[in-house]
């Protein structure tokens, strides 16, 4: 059996998937959340293969909640379905650990086909997504480089630190935190802390 664990803040939504899902006869959904920071600490409790994220929930979107799973090196393997499929919605997924991207739309069985492809180790990702995302790697710049500080930076954001405390333990002030902070975000092409730590991790940077 694969087990499953659904990630979304919509109960009819989990209620739909649930029924698809408990209608195959090797898929289980042994859990349910509503939110990021509930999926990261189900996923820790119930160990599932796959989780089905959501990327748009509230107390922490689903990217941070990829990141922070696949950072914690469990076994499961974490699959976002959404609605959305913005260049950027892609991207910070694929790069926060995602093993596929699909979109509510898909039928019942692309579903379940996408959920044993990615417990075998595949990558899963909706045509669409899979068109948008090789057209931006193409087009992607080379790996972005930062400075020793700004990366001493983003490695106490990792660690969960304010500016203020960034500051205090680099003995810099809270608004060089800052400058140092938006350099980083402008090198690493993101706009919030979440995603400079999650890209500045995909590239090996910090």
């Amino acid at each position: 059996m694969i087990r499953v664990l659904l990630a979304d803040d919509h109960p009819v939504v989990r209620e739909g998937l649930r029924g698809m899902l408990n209608a195959e006869p090797d898929l289980d959904v042994v859990g349910e959340a509503g939110s990021g920071p509930q999926a990261e600490a189900l996923a820790a409790e119930l160990l599932p293969d796959i989780v089905l994220m959501d990327l748009r929930m509230p107390g922490g979107d689903g990217v941070a909640a990829t990141a922070r799973i696949t950072a914690a090196g469990l076994p499961c393997r974490v699959i976002v379905l959404t609605t959305y499929e913005t260049d950027g919605d892609i991207l910070r997924a694929v790069e926060a650990g995602a093993a596929g991207y699909l979109l509510k739309d898909a039928s019942r069985a692309e579903l379940a086909d996408a959920i044993r492809a990615a417990a075998r180790g595949e990558t899963v990702l909706s045509p669409s997504v899979a068109a948008r995302l090789m057209d931006q790697l193409r087009t992607r710049p080379e790996r972005p480089r930062l400075t020793e500080r700004e990366g001493a930076v983003l490695r106490l954001v990792a660690e969960g630190c304010t500016n203020a405390e960034i500051g205090r333990r680099l003995f810099i002030g809270e608004s060089t935190v800052k400058t140092h902070l938006l350099r980083a975000f402008g090198k690493l092409g993101v706009d919030d802390r979440t995603a400079a730590v999650t890209s500045a991790m995909r590239h090996g940077l910090i």
